[in-house]
């Protein structure tokens, strides 16, 4: 194991150890006496097994084999869920061929950050994983189930599963996704026609097309985005079938990968030679390998947030500061939209990520030794399944990458360090996606144009007041002030002026999603504006400095006078009660910092940072 990762995962191993050592005495307690179904009164099973198929209820009545859970996040509106719908018929089909049951648990809501973006909901987007990680939970409540299968892909939702899955941690869960859609009108080709829109270059019928020709069909969008870095995420947890991440939908091996699952699950839920409940798949070694992927891909800025939840609910303590430390020592070895020309089928094609894990893990910068819920380790997440006739296989990928534009071995990377960094100084501490940014502007020392919205950064754009050097701060985004909505209508504006010659870069307390691009960007400050950080204190002219190479963030200021400046606040209105918004007021008032995970469950440990 390569030294930089062993001292990250002991680190984390000894913060952790009272809390971990907690939770795994409660998935010991939940385990103890077997299956929970098989003890309920007659009169709760009845309830259980009322609806069921009839060969199905005698089996339930007589606990003569599993019951598969199957929690949903399907709906028929966003492209990455519509193929669920069919799921649940499948894999009930594949439980009955090994003696299992399957039953749909419950349903969890699935947003899209795509439709959201600049629009009110996008408030509601963060705080939607907590309501999907409760929603899980309440789904199992039931004691009905010795397995669980959770179908979900995009942001927020597969962090929301696992967190809720996280709660009933002595179950077997496996995640069942469904795949990209057909690769559309190239990457750059959308990025231009946004950008000329952005511009008043191109007219609305011109760039609804483009994005028609892009989000055309069934499937997750195939940017890697947040969506799809989760896929890799859960491969290499341990959490998927091996090599089912990127499999397209509506075709045969996605069809055999979804039944290979229900039979895995139910395997899982009756041996306990091959047991491997989810509390103890995810480990401290299962987060590191999570952290050392993401960084190796160049992923979403979102897990910063989304794994210290998730590691949090496993009784594990994580830091942007292992983040930091992890990209120190790990190479970048693919480019995928927004970090080069590439999508995700590219990456697939060119050997996906049977190819990074068997490079991560030949270089010593994953644990091998870690449960997974195919059995063996990582080793299998080394091959890529195949059909062979009729049956599902799994063999060895090329030992080179079939692409090296957009998947290179260890020895040959993108850069010799992670897309991720961390930034500190006199305004916070801050996350920066560094892998789509070009060196040239890994450094913008540039005068403050402040903003409490996007709206205002956008008005001023328009009017032509932002053509110079510039740093843009958008405050009052973070999750106590108004969920920390994703600004990403910011990127069209922003690109232009960096194409225009200027010095150009982002501050704010909000988020920039997975689709991060080009223009450095320092992303989820924290303490925010809301909770009295710094950036209230900012004025326009105020000299920022953003250092992406020594990891600085700072304004030219007296430490003395940015203290005795007042703070500002945010402007009032409705805007917290409309579209739904109202409803989630108590979420905002009790939200921990991003840094923290950003979550609402107010686990009071001493570790949380206000």
């Amino acid at each position: 194991m390569h030294d930089q990762v062993q001292a990250v995962t002991r680190r984390i191993c000894q913060r952790s150890a009272g809390l971990r050592a907690a939770y795994l005495d409660q998935i010991g307690r939940a385990t103890a006496g077997g299956p929970h179904r098989r003890a309920l009164p007659c009169g709760n099973l009845a309830h259980g097994f009322a609806a069921a198929a009839a060969d199905d209820k005698e089996q339930l009545r007589q606990a003569a084999g599993p019951n598969l859970a199957i929690v949903t996040a399907y709906n028929d509106m966003l492209s990455a869920h519509q193929p669920f719908g069919r799921y649940p018929e499948i894999i009930k089909l594949a439980a009955r061929e090994v003696g299992a049951t399957a039953q749909v648990a419950g349903g969890v809501p699935a947003m899209c950050d795509g439709i959201t973006q600049g629009q009110p909901g996008m408030e509601l987007s963060l705080f939607s994983r907590d309501v999907i990680a409760m929603a899980t939970t309440v789904a199992l409540s039931h004691n009905m189930f010795d397995a669980v299968l959770c179908l979900g892909v995009c942001d927020k939702i597969v962090p929301g599963l696992l967190i809720g899955a996280l709660g009933f941690g002595h179950l077997p869960v496996l995640f069942v996704p469904a795949g990209p859609m057909p690769s559309g009108l190239a990457n750059a080709q959308k990025a231009r026609v946004r950008a000329a829109f952005a511009q008043g270059k191109a007219s609305r019928r011109e760039l609804l097309e483009a994005e028609a020709r892009s989000y055309h069909s069934p499937g997750t969008c195939t940017f890697y985005g947040t969506a799809n870095s989760s896929q890799m995420l859960m491969e290499v947890m341990g959490l998927h079938m091996p090599g089912a991440a990127f499999v397209p939908p509506g075709t045969p091996l996605r069809a055999a990968l979804t039944r290979a699952a229900s039979h895995r699950a139910a395997v899982l839920a009756t041996s306990d030679g091959e047991a491997a409940p989810v509390g103890r798949v995810v480990s401290e070694k299962a987060i590191v390998n999570a952290i050392v992927a993401l960084l190796a891909t160049g992923g979403s800025t979102n897990h910063t947030i989304h794994l210290v939840a998730i590691a949090r609910a496993a009784g594990i303590v994580i830091s942007w500061d292992d983040f930091a430390d992890l990209a120190a020592a790990v190479p970048l070895i693919a480019r995928v939209y927004p970090n080069g020309e590439a999508d995700v089928n590219h990456f697939h094609a060119a050997g996906g990520t049977a190819f990074v894990i068997g490079e991560l893990l030949a270089a010593g910068l994953l644990h091998s030794d870690v449960l997974t819920v195919a059995g063996g380790g990582l080793a299998p997440y080394t091959k890529e399944p195949a059909l062979e006739g009729d049956s599902l296989i799994w063999r060895p990928v090329g030992a080179a990458s079939l692409d090296e534009a957009v998947l290179r071995p260890v020895g040959r990377p993108f850069s010799p360090e992670g897309g991720l960094r961390l930034l500190t100084g006199n305004l916070g501490r801050a996350v920066i996606k560094v892998s789509a940014v070009a060196p040239a502007h890994h450094v913008v020392s540039a005068p403050a144009a402040v903003f409490d919205s996007q709206q205002g950064f956008l008005e001023a754009f328009r009017a032509g007041a932002l053509d110079r050097d510039v740093v843009a701060v958008i405050r009052f985004q973070g999750p106590a002030a108004n969920g920390m909505p994703e600004l990403h209508k910011l990127t069209p504006s922003l690109g232009v002026l960096q194409d225009r010659g200027y010095k150009v870069a982002l501050v704010t307390d909000g988020r920039m999603s997975g689709a991060s691009g080009k223009v450095p960007a320092a992303i989820h400050v924290t303490p925010e504006a809301a909770k009295g950080g710094p950036l209230a204190r900012l004025r326009d002219g105020d000299m920022i400095c953003l250092d992406a190479a020594a990891g600085r963030l700072e304004v030219a200021l007296p430490e003395a006078e940015l203290a005795a400046r007042p703070l500002a606040t945010a402007t009032p209105g409705d805007h917290r009660a409309d579209m739904g918004r109202g409803m989630f007021a108590a979420w905002r008032a009790l939200v921990a910092a991003s840094e923290s995970g950003a979550d609402v469950f107010g686990r009071d440990d001493g570790e949380r940072k206000p």
